[in-house]
């Protein structure tokens, strides 16, 4: 097993002005670690390294300038690029409760009691919080990525327990309210 694990921080957008700033879509948690001055970038599909010259925050948006790519001719060329970075592969967040994406992905989804009921596929960032995207048998079902539907997570193991919530990987229109060993029997007519 690899000690690293290749991960994208970020996108190459548009060019901003005409000094060869570049708007950058980050894809990281720590964009000022991984955009800062001499930070090394390479791409990920191969090509030479880039070197962020300076980065600085322009309402909201992550503006780049990088070494070589002196105006806006020159950066408009990297438009589109995927930037990748090597990071180590069981590195913990500084918080006991926070995961990286990475660390998230594939982990086997178990139920209350224990039983497999499908894998992360994906973690999907919201403005309210983080879901679980989860793939199983019925098919892809959003999970709250908060303790209370989430209880214990498992990176040894490669688990992910969820909370005992009824309907928690169902939609509605699998559970229909009138079946059940509680349902009242049809109306004959």
């Amino acid at each position: 097993m690899s000690d690293t694990v290749e991960v994208i921080v970020g996108i190459v957008g548009r060019a901003h002005g005409i000094k060869g700033e570049t708007g950058i879509d980050v894809r990281t948690d720590e964009p000022e670690r991984r955009f800062t001055p001499g930070a090394v970038l390479r791409r990920e599909a191969g090509g030479s390294e880039l070197v962020v010259e300076s980065a600085r925050d322009h309402s909201g948006r992550l503006l780049v300038r990088f070494l070589g790519y002196p105006d806006r001719t020159a950066v408009e060329t990297l438009r589109g690029t995927v930037l990748v970075v090597d990071v180590d592969a069981v590195a913990r967040p500084d918080d006991e409760e926070e995961y990286y994406d990475r660390q998230l992905t594939g982990l086997r989804v178990l139920d209350a009691r224990g039983t497999e009921v499908g894998r992360v596929a994906d973690v999907i960032h919201l403005p309210e919080q983080d879901m679980l995207e989860v793939r199983t048998e019925a098919g892809t079902r959003l999970v709250p990525f908060v303790r209370a539907l989430v209880p214990e997570v498992d990176l040894a193991a490669g688990t992910v327990r969820l909370a005992d919530v009824p309907g928690l990987l169902t939609d509605l229109d699998e559970t229909p309210e009138d079946s059940g060993p509680d349902a009242a029997p049809a109306e004959e007519a």
